[in-house]
């Protein structure tokens, strides 16, 4: 069998299966079958399921779901979960109060 990038393999038709409405991904509502489909349709890599379908980029950054997900996507293509390199990783992003950065010690908005 060829790299996990190896896009001109024939990994088969999805067909959905009893379990797709489970949720892996709470943080962010995505669904086993949400991460099938996005296989099939040529996310190969973590990184690539990340963005598209932004599992593991709620509260928990991944710290939930990243193996579920992991799991899943190399189900798909037939692989070893180790096969898989890790999504990229980013430090959380939240909204800062301009009067934090600014260092105000009262409010007067």
């Amino acid at each position: 069998m060829g790299s996990v990038n190896d896009r001109s393999r024939d990994i088969g038709k999805f067909s959905e299966q009893p379990d797709d409405d489970r949720i892996i991904c709470r943080c962010e509502e995505v669904t086993k079958g949400e991460i099938r489909k996005a296989v099939h349709d040529g996310m190969f890599t973590m990184t690539e399921i990340r963005r598209y379908l932004r599992c593991g980029m709620g509260l928990c950054q991944g710290q939930t779901c990243a193996g579920l997900v992991k799991g899943i996507v190399a189900g798909e293509l037939g692989i070893s979960p180790s096969e898989l390199g890790p999504a990229t990783s980013r430090a959380p992003m939240r909204p800062v109060p301009m009067k934090t950065l600014g260092n105000e010690k009262g409010g007067g908005y």
